[in-house]
């Protein structure tokens, strides 16, 4: 398969990480019993933090909502890269890169901290990652020194 086919798999993966994120994560019931009771005490003791009245659960639900946002950024910007990999993929590859080693980092805390429905998600994102950079070409010196002066 063509690189750009890898990457537009991994916006769809991405985007599917991140709504299955907000509705199950961030907006998903707890059971009753402890569960109930921890959300409940994360809810109502409030503290001042950097002149705002602000609860545990604020914190949980707000870094929830980052959470799907960034994941919701990071799909529509695979999608774009897609479209830019057919003409630029050598100078994309850094890029990346870095992706692909944040979706593995990702996935490390997500088996640490989560469960395996996230680590499955980003180990398939990042296999699509790693796919796409194998299929871009190196660029030759003479092909950069050409990009440079045109």
């Amino acid at each position: 398969m063509r690189p750009v086919v890898f990457l537009r798999i991994a916006s769809v993966l991405t985007l599917i990480h991140a709504a299955l994120h907000t509705i199950g994560g961030v907006f998903g019931g707890v059971a009753a019993g402890a569960q109930q009771a921890a959300v409940t005490a994360m809810k109502t003791n409030e503290f001042l933090a950097l002149g705002a009245m602000r609860s545990y659960w604020d914190f949980y639900r707000g870094m929830g909502l980052a959470v799907s946002i960034f994941l919701t950024a990071e799909g529509i910007v695979f999608w774009q890269l897609g479209s830019m990999l057919r003409s630029d993929g050598a100078r994309l590859r850094p890029i990346l890169m870095t992706f692909l080693a944040a979706y593995l980092a990702m996935a490390v805390n997500s088996y640490r901290y989560f469960f395996s429905g996230p680590v499955i998600t980003e180990i398939l994102i990042a296999l699509c990652l790693g796919l796409a950079i194998a299929g871009t070409r190196q660029i030759t010196t003479d092909e950069v020194d050409k990009r440079a002066f045109a």
